[in-house]
Formats: C-alpha cells, structure tokens, sequence
C-alpha cells in the first residue's frame, strides 16, 4: 500500500532533480527533500500519528522513495559536476590561434623629449655634449664662476648644502669649468643635466633641469650668440620665431642679457600665457675675463660666450603647461598626452 503523501513527495521530487541545471540547486533539493527537516523525513518522524496498521506500509514507502531520491541525486549530481567541470575547462582553455595581449608601452617623457631636442640642436650646429657631478665643490660652483663668499649673487640662489665646501649644484656651468679646465680652446659645448635650489611652488622646483652652451675661441663675440640664439629659437618654436635681449647681471657674464623669444602662440600680439607678446626662455653673455683668467685662459687672446636655459621653462612654453609640478607627479592622464 502506497501513501498519498508518499507518493506526493516522490513526485514532487523527481519533478525537481530533472528540473535543477547545477549541482548547488541538486544539494538544496537534498535538504529540502532528505534532510533533518526535509519533507520525507518529517514524514517519517510522524509514522506514530498514523493508525498502527498503516505504520509498516507508510515507513516501507518512505524508506523505498528515500532511497530512490538518494541515488537519483546521486546520478544526477555526478552528471552536473562533469558537465560544470567541462564547461569550467572549456571556459579556461587557451586558444593558441589567437594573437597575443599588447603589453602597454610607455612613451618618452615631455622634459626628456624636449631636452633631446635642445641638444639635436646645438649638436647639429657644431657643440659637443659635456656632463660632470652633481654634487659639486664651493669652488666649482660658485668662487670659479667669479661668485667668492661674500658675494651677494650668492643670494640669487638657494643652494642645498651638504657640507661647508660641498653642496648640490645650483646650475650646470662648473660643467664648463672643468672643461675648461681640461682643454685648450675651441671650446664649444652644452651642459644638459640636473640642479638643484631650494625652491618650490608651480613654476619652480627644488630638483630641475638645464641646458647651458659655452664657446670659447679667438674672436667670439656677442654677434656670434645672437645667431645661435636666433636660430635655436627658430629650431625649437617655429620658423616665425624672433628673439631680443634685455641688459641683465649674472657674475660670470659680463655684458650680460636676458632673452625672450615672440610668442609663438599669438605672434606677439599678446595672449594669457605672454602678456605682452614676449616670452623669457634664458639667461647669457659674454663670459667674464675673470672667468677665464680662473681656468687657464689668457682673455687678451681669446673671448667666449655663454648661455643657460631651464627645459622645464622651455617645455611649458612649448607645450602650454602651467604647473611645473605635473612634471614629475608621473599621473599617467597627463603623460599620455604626449604619447
């Protein structure tokens, strides 16, 4: 004899193992059905509220549906895990015929970018690239450069001091006195490299980097770094370029002028970035006899020239960065767009 709620049971479940497409909806149907307070076994709990007669019957049918339920689960649920296994492999293989992932690659940095097209310039017209430390003595960073202790150009700069007599470089020029002092002239060279001051907000930085020239020979004069100046000008901003000085002090330089170059973004007409059509991109002069008598050089027989440059001021001119600081934030949103 079979019960009515037995049977019911029974159908219900078989009903539902066919229906479940995942081994976790197979395992609630193990509990709703087969667990402590699943269906059947409540029903087996309740056999002593059934007329004693119907008790065997009743416990048979159930015991026979319990074990039915269990290995249909069973099946079913070996079934499920090897088709979720297959689906899992087939969802991870690789396929060899497909072309690979491009790495992403950077791209050179603004300053780096710039500075090599500073230098593409002055090596083109003859300069030859010099470098030197930048942990520098007193001497070759300031007393050589006409700059003794008690000099008052000593207050242009805030120098980070190491020691007494050492210090990291305020700007390339003992470059060119070690140079100098290495070679008789024609000395014709560029400086790139970093200095360092103690200063800091959006147009100055405590670390920062320069590009200075230096040309030494019989005869140089300040024709001769107006044209150089005139045609790097033209080199690095466009062809429209112009540029002119202005008188200037530097103790090392002697006469000694600042140099703007016309906007290349209005033309001179004035804009927010030029105010009045100018831009100052450097400092230069004649290098100073003292200077010279300091590495060697007779200044009767022969003159030089000199000029100093920031690539973070020629780099935020040339591509209209207001903030000195987004050079070396490294913010991925602003490097890209040099890309």
């Amino acid at each position: 004899m079979r019960h009515p709620r037995v049977d019911a049971i029974a159908d219900e479940a078989r009903a539902a193992i066919a229906r479940a497409g995942s081994s976790a909806e197979l395992e609630q149907l193990r509990v709703r059905y087969l667990g402590r307070q699943g269906a059947l076994t409540l029903l087996l709990r309740s056999l002593g509220t059934l007329p004693e007669k119907e008790r065997p019957l009743v416990g048979a049918a159930a015991n026979e549906v319990k074990r039915e339920l269990e290995a249909l689960l069973e099946l079913k649920l070996t079934q499920r895990r090897e088709a979720e296994r297959r689906q899992e492999r087939a969802r991870q293989r690789l396929d060899l015929t497909l072309p690979g992932r491009r790495p992403p690659l950077g791209s050179c940095h603004p300053l780096t970018r710039v500075q090599d097209e500073i230098i593409a310039i002055f090596v083109g017209l003859g300069f030859s690239v010099a470098e030197g430390p930048e942990i520098e003595s007193d001497y070759f960073n300031f007393e050589a450069l006409n700059i003794p202790k008690d000099h008052p150009a000593r207050d242009m700069q805030d120098t980070f001091y190491l020691s007494e007599d050492t210090l990291l470089r305020t700007h390339t020029s003992p470059v060119q006195i070690r140079t100098m002092q290495s070679q008789r002239p024609p000395v014709r060279i560029i400086c790139p490299g970093r200095v360092y001051r103690r200063d800091a907000d959006i147009t100055h930085s405590p670390m920062f980097h320069q590009v200075e020239g230096l040309a030494v020979d019989r005869q140089v004069s300040m024709a001769d770094l107006k044209g150089t100046l005139e045609l790097f000008a033209r080199e690095m901003f466009g062809p429209r370029s112009r540029i002119r000085f202005r008188p200037s002090f530097f103790p090392f330089t002697e006469p000694s002028a600042e140099v703007d170059v016309l906007c290349f973004l209005c033309g001179g007409s004035g804009c927010r970035v030029c105010k009045d059509g100018w831009l100052e991109i450097l400092g230069s002069g004649m290098v100073h006899p003292q200077v010279l008598g300091n590495v060697g050089y007779d200044p009767e027989e022969v003159t030089g020239w000199a000029f100093g440059m920031g690539i973070e001021r020629i780099a935020m001119l040339k591509y209209g960065v207001d903030d000195i600081r987004l050079f070396f934030e490294n913010d991925l949103r602003f490097l890209r767009q040099f890309a």
